[in-house]
């Protein structure tokens, strides 16, 4: 069964940091990555990192946010800086499994940036 436990979430002024982390278990994970759904927009991709390591992110965070994984600790991490009020949302854990490519999504953790 594939839990997935996240925490880093709160509330900071523009221009700081938050690192999130989401720690999964229960399978063996291709993709790791984090989305985020603000009030009234759909979900989007934030930034997302293979088992190998390529990582992939929105044009929006580039140069702000770091995606990183530990793999022997099934976990990974998102890095934020420079926030702007923008990235106010609730941030998602979402994991592939290397097999079968099943998605499963972690609970949501709040971030809220003040200006």
């Amino acid at each position: 069964q594939v839990q997935l436990v996240e925490s880093g979430g709160g509330l900071v002024q523009a221009g700081g940091s938050l690192r999130l982390s989401c720690e999964a278990s229960g399978s063996i994970f291709r993709l790791m990555g984090w989305y985020r759904q603000a009030p009234e927009n759909e979900r989007e991709l934030v930034a997302s990192i293979t088992n190998s390591g390529s990582t992939n992110y929105a044009d929006s965070v580039k140069g702000r946010f770091t995606i990183s994984r530990d793999n022997a600790k099934n976990t990974v991490y998102l890095q934020m800086n420079s926030l702007k009020p923008e990235d106010t949302a609730v941030y998602y854990c979402n994991v592939q499994t290397l097999f079968k490519a099943m998605d499963y999504w972690g609970k949501g953790t709040l971030v809220s940036v003040s200006s």
